[in-house]
């Protein structure tokens, strides 16, 4: 039953999905067009006890990092996040467009729509403990409807 579950997570890509007591839903990357070296991706993440994302990586990119995108006197500036993204006990974190993000850049291939991209993001507990979710990310040319493939294990 276990390995059904994971070859279902697996198929649809990224619903919802656990590292320990981190979940993310609703996980998509916008498509890229030949020769865009740079992307964003995005989702929901809910620590159940309060952690921290503070890395990102893919084997489809040069760079992975989480960022922020704010306007600042008028002016959009996007930077990476110092330190991780805090992420409070019980409460979803939406990283969208205008917003928190993961940065792909370098792209070693164009993203089209309607595949995945690996994303493995890596979170430290209140303990300092890190741990690792590797992730199949939808491609999408606009972000997909909530709750469109969200499922458990």
């Amino acid at each position: 039953m276990k390995l059904k579950a994971l070859a279902l997570i697996a198929a649809l890509g990224c619903g919802a999905v656990y590292a320990q007591s981190v979940e993310v839903k609703d996980a998509w990357a916008r498509a890229t067009v030949t020769g865009q070296k740079a992307t964003g991706a995005f989702m929901k993440i809910t620590a159940k006890d309060g952690a921290k994302l503070v890395g990102a990586s893919s084997s489809s990119a040069g760079v992975t990092e989480v960022h922020e995108m704010k306007m600042d006197g008028g002016v959009m500036k996007m930077r990476a996040v110092e330190g991780g993204l805090d992420l409070p006990a019980g409460k979803a974190v939406e990283l969208k467009p205008g917003g928190y993000h993961v940065m792909l850049m370098d792209l070693k291939a164009p993203l089209a729509a309607d595949s995945t991209v690996p994303l493995t993001l890596t979170f430290k507990d209140a303990k300092g403990v890190e741990s690792k979710l590797e992730l199949k990310v939808p491609v999408s040319a606009k972000a997909p409807m909530p709750g469109m493939a969200e499922h458990k294990h």
